[in-house]
């Protein structure tokens, strides 16, 4: 067993950086009025830093004698002071230190390449000092990216700027951000920005980058034009233009067509004209603006959510292109019940799900990865003899997978007086198109567990499944929507 005496050592070092006897190079530190010479010890300087190493290595003593000499100009005597006593006691106390401080003492580990400083420092402000970092978020980001080491200040930046763009564009001016950040910050499902925002924004910074166009595309020459495309060629291509409605392409995107791939905007245009064009597989789909806490669910994601919703409130629901538009969630997701939680009985169904309005119900079909459901406006009951349920606002559906949700199956309700059934021994069931039950003919217990389940068509347009064969559930949930104020 080994005791290590680090407290000790560490006082030890910081006493031969305060001797002056046994120094063998100074440095020069800041610029003029505020210049101070530091004594210092090549050997320390030379394994405590690789940077440093290398300027000492470039700089030899002197065959008459006298000793090494550097210069930092570039950072304050008070800075390079604290430095000093991390590179020889280790020791770095910021509990005194202002956040415009300790930021400068980062940039000036930086500058001297003091990696396990930059990293302690860089995890220190974003813990403790975020909201300063917030109120002089342009000085953190112009700082943060004039350096390859800084990558959690930049994560830190990014972030903010995808969650909260209104507060940044207050503290930074949008023009300002590099390329590199841009890409970054628009690539990201999580931008908390309209999508028209997102193209309009992308316009502006181009155009900082040519002076001399004017505003007016009208203006604009053909060699105008491919100069703004070769500027914004790595960003159109992360626009989510699908997201935007009619009214913001014609106004805002078709002015530029000549910036955009020829085939994609004929793409685009058709999505709003041909009600039968089919949408791509590379399109992208649109950002998760505000999702928080939205839906909470093991078989489906957002994407579904906002074709459910878009479904119950009848909009675009004959568009092929609906689930490109901009993620629709004007509901909360109640999770009712999930079967792998809370069982796969009707006793429990019923218990949990009973006169409970406007419910959604999602299944994950064993072994198919299949998302089979319904939408029941009305509330479910639990009754001894079949009962129906009378709705004309009632649809099922079919999704291939949780990600291949691009071709879905919609399927109304046709015959309104058999919209849902109600029964003791049911389950969430859609008259004979979505049939979950407990086979009474092998028991009566309401508390075992689903017995039978089919989709055969009977009261709604379309079949949603392929085969009337019976299947397995995987899983399922039933949420009640709830408007959100």
């Amino acid at each position: 067993m080994s005791k290590q005496f680090f407290s000790k050592l560490s006082q030890n070092y910081i006493e031969v950086l305060e001797d002056d006897e046994y120094f063998d190079i100074t440095i020069e530190v800041g610029k003029d009025p505020n210049v101070k010479i530091f004594r210092a010890h090549m050997i320390i300087l030379c394994y405590r830093s690789p940077f440093l190493r290398r300027t000492l290595a470039s700089n030899k003593k002197n065959n008459d004698g006298t000793l090494v000499h550097i210069k930092f100009p570039n950072i304050s005597p008070e800075i390079f002071q604290i430095i000093l006593k991390y590179i020889y006691g280790g020791i770095i106390s910021l509990n005194e230190q202002e956040p415009s401080e300790i930021l400068r003492i980062l940039v000036a580990a930086d500058k001297l390449h003091l990696q396990e400083l930059i990293d302690y420092l860089q995890k220190y402000l974003i813990e403790n000092k975020s909201e300063w970092m917030e109120q002089y978020f342009e000085l953190i980001y112009q700082t943060s990216f004039q350096s390859n080491s800084l990558l959690e200040l930049q994560e830190f930046c990014t972030n903010f700027m995808a969650k909260s763009p209104e507060k940044v564009f207050k503290s930074l001016d949008f023009t300002l951000i590099s390329e590199k950040s841009l890409v970054s910050l628009i690539k990201r499902d999580d931008l908390k920005m309209k999508e028209i925002e997102v193209w309009e924004n992308l316009l502006k910074w181009g155009l900082e980058k040519h002076p001399t166009l004017l505003l007016d595309p009208t203006t604009w020459s053909d060699d105008d034009f491919k100069m703004m495309k070769n500027t914004l060629q790595d960003c159109i291509p992360l626009v989510r233009f699908f997201s935007l409605s009619s009214d913001e392409f014609i106004q805002k995107v078709r002015p530029y067509k000549k910036l955009l791939n020829r085939q994609l905007y004929e793409e685009l245009l058709n999505s709003y004209l041909n009600s039968d064009s089919e949408p791509s597989d590379n399109i992208l789909l649109p950002r998760y603006r505000y999702s928080d806490d939205i839906i909470d669910s093991k078989i489906v994601n957002l994407n579904i959510a906002s074709l459910i919703s878009r479904w119950i409130d009848k909009i675009d629901i004959k568009s092929k292109f609906a689930y490109t538009r901009e993620i629709y969630l004007p509901y909360e997701f109640k999770l009712l019940l999930r079967g792998s939680r809370d069982g796969f009985s009707p006793i429990k169904f019923h218990e949990l799900c009973d006169n409970k309005v406007c419910t959604v119900t999602f299944i994950e079909i064993k072994e198919t990865e299949e998302i089979i459901g319904g939408y029941n406006p009305l509330i479910w009951e639990s009754n001894k003899d079949r009962k129906w349920g009378q709705t004309k606002d009632s649809f099922i559906f079919s999704f291939k997978s949780k990600n291949n949700f691009k071709v879905p199956i919609l399927s109304h309700v046709k015959n309104i007086d058999y919209a849902v059934c109600y029964h003791i021994l049911s389950g969430p069931t859609f008259s004979d198109d979505i049939c979950i039950y407990m086979n009474r003919l092998n028991s009566i217990d309401s508390s075992k567990a689903y017995n039978c389940c089919k989709c055969k068509q009977y009261s709604y347009d379309k079949r949603i499944r392929d085969t009337v064969n019976p299947f397995l559930i995987e899983d399922y949930e039933v949420f009640q929507i709830i408007k959100k104020k």
